[in-house]
């Protein structure tokens, strides 16, 4: 992958070559002989008693951001927070955006990151264990890419891939390198969901056979957006990067390029893939065998291309399915909740919540268990309760690189996660019903929608192995 980007780039401060061999090495013995990280094989069961011990490892994993608006600024302020890591780069193609960044973490940390627009020169720092992706969807994968061909270990925030060609990649790409690679679905290592989950595993409901989740929001109108020129503080040809190019919009940066088919994917990848993951952990499952979506730009007329309505319905070998219900613009809620999941078994049911809760139901919807949020911080760490929970994730990854333990959310299974976002996409969008290869999650006999599964890339910027 490559551009002919000439942006200016700031320079990264020196570092000792025979420091950087030193920690390098480090990183790798601490790895050496592990095998490939299986999907779901430890529970994380994290408590702040653990999560203590966890805090007083020595040595630092050394972190670049790319991404630092909204969401990005959100992961360097915790990554920033760790005792056990340094945040020593900023990429950003927005200048304000990576100025806050700097000057937050720099209070943080009390060390500055350097300031690297371009991710790719900051990829050069040998003295860098890892990158943290938390750019637009159309830059997860390649980005991701790249740092792995880098030497680099990726924290990657959901979805892992703008489509599923690229995730099949993704997960190419780390099998060759064997660096650690964690997709953001911090809900994994939260204490109470994974128990939450292990109750199902466990038989509590009974046999698991169906189970919805959910989205809603009241998102506003983007408008109807001109043409105008770019900002002098964005590089929007770096911003673009794989993506083919497309005139700059005063609509489009920095989130609604969520609801644009060349840059993003929509509610089901940007808040979906989160419970469909939980919910295809709770089922056991891998890839479905049919695949149904129905609804649309209901709302308002505007730019906004992705569904602001959408059922997605999946079927699974195993005699079971799912449904996923995203409404981007009626917030009414389901269940009491903004966002949630619902088992269905034959003996009860088992509702997880929007935070670190869950309750279990009888056929006769009496409560029989209700856990609520018990994850205490220690106020010494000076994390608020949901970076405290999110920072569970951030050191399962980095014990992942030091020492080799399962990761919460590996790339295998964030990618099958992925997926089904993606095909329920696929199918809302080639107005069809999906039958799927149950052992690849590959489309069967459609081949409208099975030209779906790339997508078309900026001469000079696709994505290799």
């Amino acid at each position: 992958m490559k551009s002919n980007n000439n942006s200016t780039q700031t320079d990264m401060s020196s570092n000792n070559p025979e420091q950087g061999d030193n920690r390098r090495n480090f990183i790798k013995k601490s790895i050496a002989g592990s095998a490939l990280l299986t999907f779901g094989g430890v529970l994380p069961g994290f408590s702040p008693k653990s999560y203590a011990r966890i805090l007083g490892a020595n040595e630092k994993v050394r972190v670049g951001m790319m991404g630092v608006n909204s969401r990005g600024l959100a992961l360097s302020s915790n990554y920033a927070l760790q005792p056990n890591c340094e945040v020593v780069s900023i990429s950003d193609v927005d200048t304000r955006a990576a100025e806050k960044a700097i000057a937050t973490v720099s209070d943080i940390q009390k060390s500055k990151p350097a300031s690297i627009p371009d991710f790719r020169k900051a990829l050069e720092n040998k003295d860098m264990d890892a990158l943290v992706i938390a750019a637009p969807d159309h830059w997860h994968a390649p980005a991701a890419i790249l740092a792995s061909k880098a030497g680099k270990h990726v924290y990657l925030e959901k979805p892992c891939s703008h489509n599923p060609n690229e995730g099949e990649i993704l997960v190419s790409v780390a099998k060759k390198y064997k660096n650690v690679i964690q997709m953001g679905n911090q809900r994994r290592s939260w204490p109470n969901v994974a128990a939450a989950i292990k109750e199902v595993h466990d038989g509590l409901i009974g046999r698991p056979y169906f189970v919805k989740g959910w989205y809603t929001n009241n998102r506003a109108s983007i408008g109807v957006g001109k043409e105008t020129a770019v900002p002098s503080w964005l590089d929007y040809e770096l911003w673009q990067g794989p993506a083919p190019r497309r005139a700059f919009k005063d609509n489009l940066i920095h989130y609604n390029w969520h609801w644009f088919w060349n840059w993003g994917t929509g509610e089901a990848l940007n808040n979906g893939t989160h419970m469909l993951d939980l919910m295809r952990w709770g089922l056991q499952v891998d890839y479905p065998t049919r695949v149904t979506s129905s609804g649309g730009r209901f709302r308002y007329r505007d730019d906004w291309e992705t569904p602001d309505t959408q059922v997605i319905n999946l079927e699974f070998a195993n005699n079971t399915a799912m449904s996923w219900e995203g409404r981007s613009c009626n917030g009414r809620t389901i269940e009491g909740s903004s966002v949630g999941v619902v088992f269905y078994g034959d003996s009860g049911s088992l509702q997880i919540g929007e935070g670190n809760t869950y309750t279990i139901y009888g056929l006769d919807n009496k409560i029989i268990k209700e856990v609520k949020n018990d994850f205490v911080i220690d106020p010494r760490n000076k994390m608020n309760p949901s970076q405290g929970l999110d920072a569970l994730h951030i050191q399962n990854f980095f014990d992942a690189i030091k020492k080799g333990t399962p990761l919460a959310s590996e790339i295998v299974g964030g990618h099958q996660s992925t997926l089904l976002a993606q095909l329920g996409n696929i199918a809302i969008r080639s107005g069809g019903t999906l039958n799927i290869d149950p052992t690849n999650g590959h489309i069967k006999g459609n081949k409208e929608a099975e030209k779906l599964w790339k997508r078309e890339y900026q001469k000079g910027w696709e994505p290799t192995i």
